[in-house]
């Protein structure tokens, strides 16, 4: 006769339950979804700071972890400390599960954040942006405006801008609430004469008809005006965050010449995200493994990411292009939002509740 399984102890049945879920949620959050949430402005109107948000993995694929040994549910760093929260003695080739899409133009995407060396691929600072253009497309922005392969893009509904808005009143952020822009969407000029405001053309254009404005002005850069923090050399190609390209998006199998203009262009993408050990620019030659390099065929597909909120965003005109092996996963649907400038129950954003993204 067998002797009756012992029965498991309060605290052992506790531990037990606490590792099933953190197996499962860990799970979840590696093949289906994960939660975001927006923290800076750079996407408004579309997605609001205090937004609560699922990022579907499944719709492009899920993807390997690059980097296995890793405490779970944590990212770079142990909760509450400057500790790594893991260690790189392995890291796995990039693959991805098959998906229910690729990434399409004009989709939110989630990815990481590509300029940051200092951690593996799929531990960087997770960003979220529109993909204005994907591998293959032709991106040129002539004064603020988006056009792809030749043709104007999409201009998602709230997108903004900086303006000007002069007025010699001491204008309350009551007065701006109004017209629907927080207190991060204005600031003083130091003179007094006006506000900086982040907003989109229609409300600049209710704006201009109070009385209590002198006037309304888009902030736009000259096309002439080269500035050296666009990508990949405003200086060199005279191009600006409101005037640039044209630019092709490198593809998966593309070959371009490794003439002067495409060294300029996409040399960085080449030795920062093809997998080369070494990648150098000498007398305006490429050479990959100290070998010139007179073509060069593209390994994997890029994206151009722009933030809606066209002026206040860190995104492809500053850091290049997004390699595929970066993309996180398709921005979902909102579970929640809350505005930190209200109290009490007002801080819910109750319309936002389950809406989707587009």
């Amino acid at each position: 006769m067998t002797d009756e399984k012992k029965k498991k102890s309060a605290a052992r049945e506790w531990v037990d339950a606490l590792v099933f879920a953190v197996i499962a949620a860990s799970l979840i959050r590696w093949l289906l979804l994960e939660p975001f949430t927006i923290p800076t402005a750079s996407m408004e109107k579309s997605l609001l700071v205090g937004d609560f948000l699922f990022v579907s993995k499944m719709h492009y694929g899920t993807r390997i972890p690059r980097t296995p040994l890793q405490i779970p549910l944590t990212h770079q760093k142990i909760w509450g400390t400057e500790t790594n929260s893991y260690v790189d003695w392995i890291e796995l080739p990039y693959f991805r599960l098959p998906g229910f899409t690729s990434v399409k133009r004009n989709d939110v995407v989630v990815f990481n954040y590509p300029s940051e060396f200092e951690f593996p691929v799929d531990l960087k600072t997770n960003y979220i942006k529109r993909a204005v253009a994907v591998a293959g497309d032709e991106i040129e922005i002539v004064q603020t405006e988006v056009f792809v392969n030749g043709e104007a893009g999409y201009k998602p509904e709230g997108i903004q801008y900086s303006f000007d808005v002069m007025s010699s009143r001491n204008l309350s952020a009551d007065f701006f609430s109004d017209y629907g822009i927080n207190p991060e969407g204005f600031m003083p000029f130091t003179n007094g004469s006006g506000y900086y405001v982040m907003t989109t053309d229609e409300t600049a254009e209710r704006l201009s008809k109070s009385p209590a404005i002198g006037a309304v002005t888009k902030r736009v850069d000259r096309p002439d005006m080269g500035d050296p923090r666009v990508f990949p050399d405003g200086a060199y190609f005279g191009w600006n965050k409101d005037n640039m390209g044209p630019l092709k998006i490198p593809a998966k199998g593309w070959t371009i010449d490794m003439n002067e203009e495409n060294i300029a262009k996409y040399s960085f993408t080449i030795e920062k995200f093809e997998g080369h050990e070494q990648v150098e620019v000498r007398d305006n030659q490429l050479f990959i493994n100290g070998n010139k390099v007179d073509a060069y065929t593209f390994k994997q597909n890029y994206y151009f990411m722009m933030g809606d909120n066209r002026h206040d965003s860190l995104d492809s005109r500053y850091w290049g292009f997004v390699p595929e092996d970066h993309v996180v996963g398709k921005a979902w649907f909102l579970w929640l939002s809350l505005d930190k400038h209200k109290s009490m129950f007002s801080k819910i954003r109750w319309s936002r509740f389950f809406k989707g993204i587009k």
